[in-house]
């Protein structure tokens, strides 16, 4: 078994290591979270145009057969019941009306989901979230080295540091 960076686990790795390896673990939950807030973005948008869709073939109903259907059906009104032709009309005109409201319906459900959706703010709260832990997170402490252990060129580099 091993690390990320392929050194086997249990072996001590450089700091250079341990944050080569942060830091790619960090950039894929970046990219992790991108992908997420747009596959859920991705579905709230389809949700609305399916509400404007339904919106506008309600919309198409309702002005583009008025006119056709009225008379169709106001005179087959008038054939069957022998009533006025005023009451055929009027209607004529329900039906047409009753149709335009369920697609309005269902226009104003689809929209509500939409609305309801809280996908990018669950996204942007867990992002959020991911960096108030990585602020407070403290790095663990490490016992010191025995002064032999340490290589003679960080010695070099700590005097001329100092």
């Amino acid at each position: 078994m091993s690390a990320p960076d392929g050194s086997p686990v249990g072996a001590e790795r450089s700091i250079g290591q341990l944050f080569a390896s942060a830091t790619a673990e960090m950039s894929a939950l970046v990219h992790d979270e991108i992908a997420l807030a747009k596959a859920q973005l991705k579905q709230d948008v389809k949700r609305g145009a399916t509400s404007g869709g339904a919106f506008s073939a309600a919309g198409a109903v309702l002005i583009f057969s008025l006119p056709m259907l009225n008379f169709a059906l106001a005179y087959g009104i008038r054939t069957w019941s022998h009533w006025n032709l005023a009451v055929c009309f009027l209607l004529s005109f329900a039906a047409n009306v009753l149709v335009a409201g369920v697609l309005a319906l269902i226009g104003v459900t689809f929209a509500k989901k939409a609305k309801k959706s809280k996908g990018p703010q669950k996204v942007a709260a867990s992002m959020k979230e991911t960096a108030v832990v990585l602020q407070k997170a403290k790095p663990h402490p490490r016992p010191e080295l025995a002064r032999d252990r340490v290589p003679e060129a960080i010695e070099a580099v700590a005097r001329s540091s100092s």
